[in-house]
């Protein structure tokens, strides 16, 4: 059953990152149907489980011990309690099995850096603002130091690579220098390609503005968003803290609110 925590992931991804349903199955373990039918569904509706588990009711404590013990299928679970007397369907074993199975957690290093050593860089979009007559779409580009968690922000109407460098540039004033490295999701501004098991292929105009400014570009691993979670905590802290219940007449004034809310705010926290 998905709850809300899993369907704001599903809508996040697919309003924000723009994945498919599959790529978002992917993710989040998921079927790509079930994605698909989800991100139909404008609001959460909580889905009231049937009652059918009555036949089952006996032996799941007996399922559960089975599988903390050993990672058994649904089917070998039922010719085990078949032969103690289970007169039940399989699809309603195979539901409970899936509940109750033991999560299996990908393991991956925790990645720590040294002051100055990498940066992390995402965009995020946050709905639509007024720009004079007309409604644009906002986006704000976020920029944080891996160490300290220092963090750059700027709102933009536009993630062209006009507004992708002078972003970076804009950083670094504000930083007082360059990091060593620069950490990107698979954004079209910084990597052409990046097929899983292959070499990125950065976008040479970033390649020559990296090359300019002294820095490495790093692109996260495919299918590996645990390498971006600093830069992807902080986007989530501009959008939850800094814009949650801020009035936005227009676009005029939002990035000086913005600085005064990073000084005062975001980069006085230990």
């Amino acid at each position: 059953m998905i709850d809300y925590e899993l369907y704001a992931k599903i809508r996040h991804y697919h309003e924000h990152k723009g994945l498919s349903p599959a790529q978002i199955g992917q993710e989040l373990e998921l079927d790509p149907r079930t994605v698909a039918k989800w991100i139909e569904e404008k609001r959460y509706r909580q889905r009231a489980p049937a009652n059918r588990s009555g036949k089952l009711d006996p032996y799941k404590d007996a399922i559960a011990r089975m599988l903390e013990d050993h990672p058994y299928t649904a089917v070998q679970i039922l010719h085990r309690i078949k032969n103690e007397g289970y007169a039940g369907g399989y699809s309603i074993l195979k539901d409970y099995v899936r509940k109750v199975r033991p999560k299996r957690t990908k393991a991956f290093l925790k990645l720590n850096f040294a002051p100055g050593e990498c940066a992390q860089v995402d965009w995020g979009s946050c709905g639509t603002i007024r720009v004079g007559s007309a409604t644009r779409r906002l986006s704000v580009f976020v920029m944080v130091l891996c160490y300290s968690r220092m963090i750059y922000a700027e709102f933009t109407t536009a993630q062209t690579m006009e507004h992708f460098l002078a972003c970076h540039q804009n950083a670094f004033d504000a930083f007082g220098g360059v990091p060593g490295k620069i950490m990107v999701d698979n954004l079209k501004s910084a990597v052409i390609s990046h097929r899983f098991g292959q070499q990125p292929v950065f976008n040479p105009v970033y390649a020559d503005f990296a090359r300019y400014y002294g820095f490495e570009i790093r692109a996260c691993g495919v299918r590996k968003p645990h390498e971006k979670g600093r830069v992807e905590n902080a986007v989530g802290y501009v959008k939850n803290s800094f814009l949650a219940g801020l009035n936005l007449p227009d676009f005029r004034g939002l990035n000086q609110e913005l600085r005064h809310w990073l000084a005062t705010v975001a980069n006085v926290r230990v």
